[in-house]
């Protein structure tokens, strides 16, 4: 990660993996409750909801419900780590027993048992929202004692740990009820207060929490849907952290005095789909075409600059089981030639849809594209959405094109490959036997290297087969005062607050 801050006149350069944490300098938020510390933090996107479990891969909702609740394992270098869990083990290919922490409780005082592991998980899979296909192996969940939960599935699965790391427990007598999750009582280093919808979550320091306890006393995270005002408010000293600056903004916190700004690799990357259920998308030529019909590093070099690198893999290369392929070359004319062979020689008309504020420069991406599909005879209608309505319009396949940002949660490849591209997954109408089967061999390995192997071999069909346009893999950034330190941007891009300290 590296980092840059310009403080009294000087540019200092450091190569650190940067803390961020804060709370306001003079006149500031360390003063607006008497000298407790505050961290301010306006992220690019603001959660719908505290419910991750109904929205378990929305990177907004995780970034804010893990501040205070927890799962049993958490991601560190590519691998499953403990959390509530300290130790995990499989007896036989279809048995995962993990053992729970002692002395844990929830911040209400009740204390935390196999049974709200149970409920948990229970919960989530029969939602079967957009993380259930990582999890549709399991055939039970057993609390076999306080302090030991088993998963028995129908066919091996190693990648279950590092699932885990994705799957947030509350109270097991709650978690049914969505009240509870307006306020949800957990196991971790900060307490919900209050969620006011479209304005801010306000959280406080557990003080009986497990583990080390928050350095700072609150943590506010603010809803500010316009960037101008989010960089605005961080140099008036209004807002300590910021996340996702888009790259025509970036001077505006960059080598400023009294920011900090720094860059770092990401699971997050860009992707369109095309909608396979509807012609003229079924046929592979007219996906290829589209591809070759727009030239992908012009444009990546145009709108992300170092922000950006042209992809290689329908994964970005930060994630474990990432392969290098060959980007399609722009070729105007072969687009036209693969556009009549499909049957279409004066070119289609369809649409694109993308969610308004959907990330760095998503809608002069979306127009450059279109401009370019337009020259070969391709019409495309663009259609930005408020985020709820595509959100609805995405799950019910009401579209034709579909732009978005994705992350691979993880950050392992099975996350992304093995949740989306399955026929199972029923996604975007692409179905292939093949695909299916090199990924169950994955997801059941606990070979890392034959892992590897499968997801090069899987990655390769879907980029063969353009079951989408893969534009650019996308680095993190963050602008942060220069007072707030100690909490780390990691490669998830969902940073944890509870390691902040302030000068």
């Amino acid at each position: 990660m590296i980092a840059r801050s310009r403080a009294k006149g000087g540019l200092v350069a450091m190569a650190l993996v940067l803390g961020l944490a804060a709370c306001g300098g003079s006149g500031g938020a360390g003063d607006a409750t008497g000298g407790e510390q505050v961290l301010r933090y306006a992220p690019q996107l603001f959660p719908v909801s505290l419910d991750v479990q109904q929205f378990p891969a929305e990177e907004a909702v995780q970034t804010t419900v893990q501040q205070g609740l927890e799962t049993l394992t958490v991601m560190k270098d590519g691998q499953p780590a403990p959390k509530l869990a300290t130790s995990w083990e499989s007896p036989d290919d279809k048995t995962w027993v993990f053992h729970l922490r002692d002395g844990v409780t929830f911040s209400d005082g009740t204390p935390f048992t196999g049974e709200d592991v149970k409920a948990s998980v229970e919960r989530l899979i029969s939602l079967k929202g957009s993380l259930a296909p990582l999890l549709a192996s399991i055939t039970g969940v057993e609390a076999t004692d306080d302090r030991t939960v088993t998963f028995r599935t129908s066919a091996p699965l190693g990648t279950l740990p590092s699932t885990l790391s994705l799957v947030f427990i509350g109270q097991g007598d709650k978690v049914a009820n969505d009240a509870y999750w307006q306020k949800p009582i957990g196991t971790g280093p900060f307490k919900f207060d209050a969620f006011s919808p479209d304005d801010k979550v306000e959280l406080s320091r557990n003080d009986t929490y497990w583990g080390a306890k928050a350095k700072v006393a609150k943590l506010e995270i603010l809803n500010m849907p316009e960037v101008s005002a989010r960089i605005t408010a961080l140099n008036n000293d209004e807002v300590d952290v910021l996340a996702s600056i888009p790259p025509d903004q970036v001077a505006e916190v960059s080598d400023v005095d009294g920011i900090t700004y720094g860059t770092g690799p990401s699971f997050n990357y860009y992707f369109i789909w095309f909608n396979q259920n509807n012609k003229p998308f079924d046929d592979v030529k007219v996906r290829r075409a589209m591809l070759h019909a727009i030239d992908i590093k012009g444009v990546v070099a145009s709108l992300f600059g170092d922000l950006g690198t042209v992809a290689q893999s329908p994964i970005t290369q930060a994630v474990f089981g990432s392969t290098k392929l060959e980007p399609y070359a722009y070729d105007p004319e072969l687009a036209k030639k693969l556009l009549a062979e499909a049957g279409h020689p004066d070119g289609i008309s369809t649409t694109i849809q993308w969610p308004l504020a959907g990330g760095p420069n998503i809608r002069a991406m979306a127009q450059a594209f279109i401009s370019s599909w337009e020259k070969v005879g391709i019409k495309v209608q663009p259609l930005e959405k408020e985020r709820a309505t595509w959100l609805k319009d995405f799950g019910a396949l009401n579209w034709d094109m579909n732009l978005q940002t994705n992350t691979t949660g993880t950050g392992d490849a099975d996350f992304t490959l093995n949740r989306l591209y399955t026929c199972d997954a029923k996604r975007m109408g692409y179905c292939d036997k093949e695909l299916d089967s090199i990924l169950a061999k994955a997801r059941a390995s606990l070979d890392q290297d034959e892992r590897k192997t499968l997801y090069a071999q899987a990655s390769k069909i879907i980029w063969d087969e353009a079951v989408g346009i893969f534009p650019v893999d996308l680095k993190n950034n963050y602008a942060v005062r220069d007072n707030v330190k100690g909490l780390e941007m990691p490669v998830s891009g969902r940073p944890d607050f509870s390691l902040v300290s302030v000068e």
